[in-house]
């Protein structure tokens, strides 16, 4: 058995958690924040079967999907230039998955 820990961003998270309840996947959903741009993500618990994680990867992939974020680079404070003249593109969305392994679970 495999505890899944699955970051999405929030604008793919209803498309992840339809697709996996779907197919039959068990999911705690946590709302998260990243660190790097402070921007929403939704963080999912899936407790699967190893002959089951290559399916759940194939979900979580399908419905999460990379984009484009503008973002106020700090450089531009303090020095009388508005938020939009120094911004900078970045990639965002997509998914981040880590596969452990479990050694016992149990439900009461």
């Amino acid at each position: 058995m495999k505890l899944v820990i699955a970051i999405v961003n929030n604008d793919d998270s209803m498309a992840v958690s339809s697709a996996l309840t779907r197919h039959k996947f068990s999911v705690t959903k946590l709302s998260t924040t990243g660190g790097f741009l402070m921007i929403g993500n939704t963080t999912y618990l899936i407790g699967v079967e190893d002959d089951r994680v290559d399916r759940l990867k194939e979900i979580v992939k399908k419905y999460s999907s990379k984009r484009t974020h503008t973002v106020t680079t700090k450089d531009s404070f303090g020095y009388g230039f508005s938020e939009g003249e120094m911004s900078k593109e970045v990639t965002v969305g997509g998914a981040t998955l880590f596969v452990l392994d479990v050694e016992s679970m149990e439900k009461y």
